[in-house]
């Protein structure tokens, strides 16, 4: 009887540990199936040409502001000393244009009918126009010198290097991505929760997230937002534009998976994140 009693009590105690784990489960969402997220800047150049100097390697941490690398600025500083000279040379002309018109008004008003009207038009024409070709001129002087500031590419945040396949002497093509910047200052975790456990969960309510890499520590959190959709799976364009649609059983309806970002509250020092890593999510409701 003792030998029944015992497994009766052990049995009944595994019971209610069970019940309460299910309880605490169903009033606080738990999920494996999170991810570590952070933005990622694409380090694009403005300018095309050679690399010239490369002030960072793959995986390097940099701070804002800091110099990454340059572009052959000779072709740039050609191109602003001829700006430059062609601006001088409007410069130039608009004041000849000027001094020919303000003569022709002088002389027009000590001797009235000296200088036909068709004349003085033409020089007030002369003037506008090489006041349009001065501004013209003086709008490239300025590109010039901001094509040449271009060749210098700056961090645009702080973060770390990542997917460098760039050297010195590699050419870059204005408007194309060079190397990735992962935002250090960004870093959330997605958790992908089941519609189902998703009654009454919304913003500010705190959560706990548990790394793969390191599961002796519990981070802190809390919701930010919650995900408003998903892509739809079936109902797609397929072959010959007919709709592409999963086989399923009728007997089961698989919950879909809705997106919930958490912010970090805490973060030890010890702990390095890393976007694409594994994490698990509770939401405590």
């Amino acid at each position: 009887m003792k030998k029944y009693l015992l497994t009766i009590i052990v049995v009944i105690a595994a019971s209610v540990v069970a019940y309460k784990y299910y309880l605490h489960n169903q009033q606080n969402p738990w999920t494996r199936d999170g991810q570590i997220r952070a933005q990622v800047v694409q380090i694009t150049p403005r300018v095309t040409g050679e690399i010239t100097a490369l002030n960072v390697y793959e995986n390097r941490q940099v701070e804002k502001g800091e110099l990454l690398f340059e572009i052959d600025r000779k072709p740039y500083e050609l191109a602003l000393n001829k700006a430059k000279a062609a601006n001088a040379q409007a410069a130039a002309v608009l004041s000849k244009a000027k001094n020919e018109m303000q003569r022709a008004k002088g002389l027009e008003a000590r001797s009235p009918g000296a200088v036909a009207t068709l004349d003085l038009n033409n020089y007030q024409y002369a003037v506008d126009s090489a006041t349009a070709d001065f501004l013209a001129s003086k709008a490239a002087v300025d590109d010039a010198e901001l094509n040449l500031s271009y060749t210098q590419v700056f961090a645009p945040a702080n973060g770390f290097i990542t997917n460098l396949r760039h050297h010195v002497g590699a050419q870059v093509v204005a408007n194309s991505a060079v190397v990735a910047l992962i935002d250090e200052d960004s870093f959330w975790v997605e958790g992908f929760f089941k519609e189902t456990d998703l009654m009454g969960v919304k913003a500010k309510q705190e959560a706990s997230v548990t790394l793969l890499s390191n599961s002796r520590d519990t981070l802190s959190g809390v919701v930010e937002s919650v995900g408003h959709g998903i892509a739809k799976s079936d109902g797609s364009t397929g072959n010959e534009l007919l709709p592409n649609v999963n086989p399923s059983f009728q007997w089961i309806r698989l919950a879909q998976r809705i997106p919930v970002r958490i912010k970090l509250t805490q973060l030890p020092q010890d702990i390095e994140l890393r976007v694409g890593t594994t994490a698990s999510v509770q939401i405590h409701k």
